[in-house]
């Protein structure tokens, strides 16, 4: 079945669902609106608060439990770090520990109970930290309004451990949620109140990771002058998790671009919420989610404890809200420091400037590799460029100066020319090893020019060294040139830049337009549901006429006269099918037959097709006579279910071919229009429905409508249908529609 490998996935909760009658039933998700008016119409929420993290950023109060200032001790490192920390942020930080009257000079308290104020950030340095969180709870009086608005639980050994753990962990929010306290972790650390650089300027880059070390390497860009903002280690997530801070940091000032590490998603909806708030404000989301492999997979749910979910549901869904997704910590590095910073493009095309010829095709061949745009210049262009440039080296792009003319006064004019074309809105200077003095010069009208114009101006510096002034003073030195050590990771870069900003400028929430009750088709579609059963053909048919998706003519006919009569209203020729509960692959079996053109043919084969169900032991509940349809594109479109984001729409090329090529695109409700047609745009086959070798164009029109009312069948049953595969779907001639030949459905 198609996508089918996504029902293979378990999951111990799920979001809430709407019942047949439109009664909402199941538990509501933490911390996302449960109006009825904010939930789509099967039950998953349309809009999520987000929390004051004001409160947990810059407190005014700090309570750190388990204090200690004693030598050798681990807790004593870490409460030096808060001290100097809430100094930094001018907060007043109160010790907690049961035996201590003093730590660093401070008046120490034995429990939370005895804290002479409300503390907004509470940071547990203690093995169990249940019991201070039930404190919190008791001392606090009014459940909403306990005696901290955030505590951080240090500790490890929760659901990373397995099912005791994760037992462990459930009682822990539960407490929290008593107590009415936001928790960041467990299994959790500090990077939250690391030494932040004040002396950077410009948009800033807020990180968040669930493993705290994986986010060094951002946290060092400050070292080389890109400004960090916050830093949000969210740890196991049991109740502040990664799209809490994604949404916080998408309305922050001063986030340029938010980067993510991300092992496990809690929440499929959340996280899409999360990526629509900082989508519709323009901001950039870069995130390393692993789980691409089986083994990855396994391994980041030993560490974080949640459900990583099917990884080409996961890629589609982070696509669809326009979250860029890169593989390695160096492209989450160079790609989000380039969207904080970069301004917005005045035109898509890339120029390549080089004083190679080969170091020009190299990159050309890269950039062009990944889809970046590179015009070949005007002309007139290239004619002024020659008036600095030998006339035998191409200029057409790249352009190739051949070295000596970036060692004078030639150098600037050739960058400020490029730069004035039009076409042009990023100039990527390739330098694969410093070459001075001409790289020095180079280097300074690179710069000089960036800040100059309002175009990106990309350096590749790629001396292995690093040392260089060219590169440390010049290049680091400038917020207004992007600089980088690799080919590959600038033209990552790069493409996500022009992607994000092209996303961005289209983009519509789809949250604004999705269903919220249930229509007329809902209605007919449920009269036909078998609970843990999957339809007969026929059925399956039925529940698509429900949904005004266009199917053949035919009839469900019990005996060999009745089918004689049916293919005479049906029209000759006629295809021939048996219809049961339990075939999903009729074919294979000979109960299919195609092309029948008289009664004799039709009679013979009913007596056959019932010959082949009887000795299979197959139960039937008729003979299908159906209308013979015209040839046309064979697709497959269905409904997967996936634990972390709810049914998904899968679409491919259909037939035998669905299971051969794997070409599958994948969409997440809800989406629009132009989310499906872009589906159509990422598989490897969609050129067969422009019309290949002659062959008229496919009925794209009505197979995107299909789509769309499959995504609404998805979004309304999804209480009540499990999976749903129409294959094949053939899509007619530019004009005359999709019909689906064959469906199967399986209830829950």
């Amino acid at each position: 079945m198609l996508g089918s490998t996504h029902g293979t996935l378990t999951t111990t909760s799920r979001p809430a669902r709407v019942a047949a009658c439109g009664e909402r039933r199941g538990p509501a998700v933490h911390g996302l609106a449960d109006d009825a008016e904010d939930l789509d119409v099967s039950g998953r929420p349309l809009r999520s608060g987000v929390p004051d993290l004001d409160r947990f950023f810059r407190p005014e109060t700090v309570a750190v439990v388990g204090a200690s200032d004693a030598e050798g001790r681990p807790n004593t490192g870490i409460t030096r770090q808060l001290v100097a920390w809430a100094e930094r942020v001018g907060a007043r930080l109160h010790p907690v520990h049961p035996t201590r009257t003093t730590v660093f000079g401070r008046p120490c308290h034995p429990s939370v109970a005895e804290l002479p104020e409300r503390i907004d950030l509470a940071v547990l340095l203690v093995g169990d930290p249940l019991p201070v969180i039930e404190q919190l709870a008791a001392s606090g009086g009014d459940s909403t309004d306990g005696k901290a608005a955030f505590a951080v639980a240090f500790a490890s050994g929760f659901a990373e451990t397995g099912p005791e753990g994760a037992a462990a962990q459930a009682r822990l929010a539960a407490a929290a949620r008593r107590a009415g306290v936001r928790l960041l972790g467990p299994n959790t650390n500090l990077n939250a109140f690391e030494h932040f650089r004040t002396d950077l300027d410009g948009p800033a880059i807020a990180l968040v990771t669930q493993s705290g070390h994986q986010g060094r390497p951002v946290f060092s860009l400050q070292e080389l002058g890109v400004r960090l903002s916050h830093w949000a280690p969210t740890g196991n997530e049991a109740d502040l998790e990664c799209a809490d801070f994604i949404s916080y940091f998408a309305t922050r000032p001063e986030v340029g671009a938010i980067a993510a590490y991300v092992e496990g998603l809690k929440d499929g909806r959340s996280f899409l919420l999360a990526a629509d708030r900082a989508a519709r404000h323009k901001v950039p989301v870069v995130a390393v989610k692993v789980g691409r492999t089986e083994t990855g997979a396994r391994t980041a749910a030993t560490h974080t404890g949640k459900l990583t979910g099917a990884d080409d549901v996961v890629d589609a869904a982070m696509r669809q809200f326009g979250v860029i997704r890169v593989d390695g910590l160096d492209e989450l590095q160079d790609t989000s420091a380039l969207l904080a910073r970069a301004r917005p493009p005045r035109a898509t095309g890339v120029a390549v400037y080089s004083i190679s010829g080969g170091t020009g095709a190299h990159f050309a061949d890269l950039a062009t590799a990944a889809g970046l745009d590179l015009p070949a210049l005007p002309a007139a262009k290239q004619h002024e460029l020659h008036q600095w440039i030998p006339d035998y080296l191409s200029v057409a792009n790249p352009v190739d100066s051949g070295g000596h003319p970036v060692g004078d006064w030639r150098g600037r004019k050739i960058i400020d020319a490029v730069l004035d074309e039009p076409s042009v809105g990023v100039l990527i200077c390739p330098i694969p090893g410093p070459f001075p003095p001409m790289s020095d010069t180079l280097v300074g009208d690179l710069v000089a020019a960036a800040e100059e114009t309002d175009k990106l101006v990309c350096v590749v510096w790629g001396s292995p060294v690093g040392t260089e002034d060219a590169y440390r003073d010049a290049l680091l030195g400038s917020s207004r040139v992007a600089t980088f050590r690799t080919f590959a990771n600038c033209v990552t870069a790069v493409r996500a830049y022009l992607d994000h900003h092209r996303f961005v400028a289209h983009y519509r929430s789809p949250f604004e337009e999705a269903p919220r009750t249930l229509s007329p088709s809902a209605r007919k579609a449920q009269a036909l549901m078998r609970p843990g059963e999957q339809l007969s053909e026929h059925a399956a048919k039925q529940l698509l006429r429900a949904y005004g998706i266009r199917v053949p003519r035919e009839q469900l006919v019990t005996s060999a006269a009745a089918a004689v009569r049916a293919a005479g209203l049906v029209g000759y020729p006629v295809v021939m099918k048996a219809s049961g509960p339990q075939l999903a692959h009729k074919t294979e079996l000979g109960l299919v037959k195609i092309g029948l053109t008289s009664a004799s043919q039709v009679r013979d084969a009913y007596r056959e097709l019932t010959d082949i169900a009887r000795y299979e032991g197959l139960p039937l509940d008729g003979i299908l006579v159906c209308q013979l349809v015209g040839y046309g594109v064979e697709m497959a479109v269905g409904i997967s279910p996936d634990p972390l984001f709810g049914p998904t729409v899968t679409v491919g090329l259909g037939g035998v071919l669905v299971e051969v090529m794997r070409d599958i695109a994948v969409g997440v409700p809800p989406f629009d229009e132009d989310r499906a047609r872009a589906m159509l745009g990422e598989l490897r086959g969609g050129a067969l429905l422009d019309g290949v070798r002659g062959a008229p164009p496919a009925d794209v029109d009505a197979l995107v409508e299909t789509v769309l009312r499959v995504q609404r069948m998805a979004l309304e049953l999804d209480g009540e249908l499990a999976e749903l595969d129409i294959n094949p779907l053939v899509v007619l001639d530019r004009g005359q529609g999709a019909v689906a030949l064959d469906a199967l459905a399986l209830c829950r």
